[in-house]
């Protein structure tokens, strides 16, 4: 993979909530990607657009293609679950390094409405994935 210090930006509406839009930056440097996500509502101002969250960094296992080692660089409240999951799944499609700067909120979405955005959040991610390897 060649480095690129230009980010693909990858931006939708969650699904079934059409208000909410997600947010992602990818970057390439090569032997490892920098994803930052985010999510923000419809008619937000500059002044509530969310804080930087947490940044989680995950590698695959060498030995094991299941396996994926992860490690919190920032932690910022709630959105550590999500950078943590991110990380670990896109270290294991893509098996190589990913770090994931994170401040999505789901606040006010079921459980099962995050899960769903989440699995669309990836499926996205990894559309345009091939572009940068």
């Amino acid at each position: 993979m060649e480095p690129s210090f230009k980010p693909i930006d990858i931006s939708f509406p969650v699904p079934k909530h059409p208000y909410m839009n997600f947010h992602a930056h990818l970057t390439p440097f090569g032997k490892c990607t920098m994803v930052h996500l985010t999510t923000t509502n419809i008619g937000d101002s500059e002044a509530s657009l969310p804080p930087l969250g947490s940044f989680v960094y995950a590698m695959p296992d060498i030995r094991n293609d299941r396996e994926v080692v992860s490690t919190a660089l920032a932690n910022s409240g709630s959105s550590i679950d999500y950078a943590t999951r991110v990380a670990k799944i896109l270290a294991r499609k893509t098996k190589q390094p990913v770090y994931v700067g994170c401040s999505m909120n789901f606040a006010g979405l079921t459980a099962e409405e995050e899960m769903e955005g989440l699995t669309v959040a990836i499926d996205h991610i990894m559309q345009k994935w091939p572009r940068i390897t």
